[in-house]
């Protein structure tokens, strides 16, 4: 489930692997600090999120962003993999257009199921905050050209 949360503030599952360790290990570092061991799981999500943040503030700008992404690999079995991954890569390079708070949100909202205040709390906003910011990221989702086949 913390990987999955990782995977979705990267673009590269292995940036998102070491992710996930570094907050794991930020979160081990800080384990006496910590008063409330059954909130660990919020505690490893904002490590997450912060550490993405340094990341991008850090970050080196040796990568380019292209037009087109590379093929997938096919897959074999299920119904129509071809329209089901062309499905995922679109609303994922939807998510990946909104500002990073609101894409924090829509992910723990809709990709981890979190509740509107779970969600509050991860993040350290209030749950109105968390409402109408997510209203407005669903909003640009659904105004989203490339999306627009889904419809």
């Amino acid at each position: 489930m913390l990987l999955r949360t990782a995977r979705s503030l990267t673009a590269n599952p292995s940036d998102a692997e070491d992710l996930l360790q570094t907050a794991l290990t930020k979160t081990y570092v800080a384990w006496e600090r910590i008063e409330d061991h059954r909130a660990l799981d919020g505690y490893v999500r904002r490590a997450l999120l912060n550490t993405r943040t340094s990341q991008w503030r850090k970050r080196k700008v040796d990568e380019f962003a292209c037009d087109e992404l590379p093929e997938p690999e096919p897959v074999s079995g299920g119904d129509d993999p071809a329209e089901r991954q062309a499905l995922h890569d679109a609303m994922w390079r939807a998510i990946m257009k909104l500002p990073a708070r609101q894409r924090a949100m829509v992910v723990l909202r809709y990709y981890e199921d979190l509740s509107e205040a779970r969600t509050a709390e991860v993040l350290g906003v209030s749950v109105g905050t968390v409402k109408s910011a997510v209203s407005r990221a669903l909003g640009k989702l659904r105004e989203d050209p490339e999306l627009g086949f889904v419809r």
